[in-house]
């Protein structure tokens, strides 16, 4: 076992050991429903976000100069908020907020078609590649091989410049998703996982060397477990 290995195993093991000794409280629902990003401009920014093809919820301006304008992403749980005197972080200073999608290719020549400058999708080489400015170093062009799951990404950012991360993730890490709960925010997202799905069952078919007659059930099985991040159908 590595250091780090060995470093998280211990962590793990005292948190464990404090939850244990923890009085049993119930637990109540934190839903993270909003974020506020810093802009000059409103007006610029309302234009840019309904340039991105992003709902618009509100916008509520009040006598004492105090307005509110909130946007929410397709598919998104959570929305961002800007506007007049609702932060005193200086414009531009939100970065690296993440924007999660099944297909990176997709989603950024959706935005290209929109008139967006997003930057090519490019792959992490290095820990923490995709944070640095300006393109930085570290960085592999085109996506992950094999399109590996949380390492394709693309950038772009609003005239502010707050910067926002595209990343793709098609296989979730075990315990990120409620296995009772799969499913899928828009029909292209549905047809990627069908398309994975595919690919792999002509794997599995290779392997048993006949047609596999149950692959409505195979296909079910392997989209759900790709979405919770559980084993995937051998």
């Amino acid at each position: 076992m590595d250091q780090t290995a060995a470093k998280t195993t211990t962590v793990h093991k005292a948190e464990t050991k404090q939850a244990a000794h923890e009085p049993r409280i119930a637990r109540a629902a934190m839903k993270l429903e909003a974020l506020v990003i810093p802009v000059t401009d409103v007006g610029r920014a309302k234009e840019f976000y309904s340039r991105l093809g992003w709902r618009l919820d509100a916008d509520f301006a009040f006598d004492n100069g105090f307005r509110v304008v909130q946007f929410t992403p397709l598919g998104s749980g959570c929305s961002v908020q800007f506007g007049t005197n609702i932060t005193s972080a200086a414009p531009g200073s939100a970065q690296g907020l993440y924007l999660v999608v099944s297909d990176i290719d997709a989603a950024r020549n959706e935005l290209v078609a929109r008139d967006v400058d997003v930057s090519p999708v490019f792959h992490a080489e290095a820990a923490g590649a995709q944070f640095q400015p300006g393109g930085g170093t570290g960085r592999g062009s085109g996506p992950a091989p094999a399109h590996a799951s949380y390492r394709s990404f693309a950038t772009f950012s609003d005239p502010d410049g707050n910067r926002w991360l595209f990343q793709e993730v098609t296989t979730r890490l075990p315990g990120r998703i409620d296995s009772g709960t799969t499913s899928f925010v828009s029909a292209a997202d549905l047809s990627s996982a069908l398309r994975r799905a595919s690919a792999a069952h002509g794997e599995h078919e290779k392997r048993i060397c006949e047609a596999d007659t149950k692959w409505p059930d195979w296909y079910a099985s392997y989209i759900v477990a790709e979405a919770t991040g559980t084993d995937l159908p051998k």
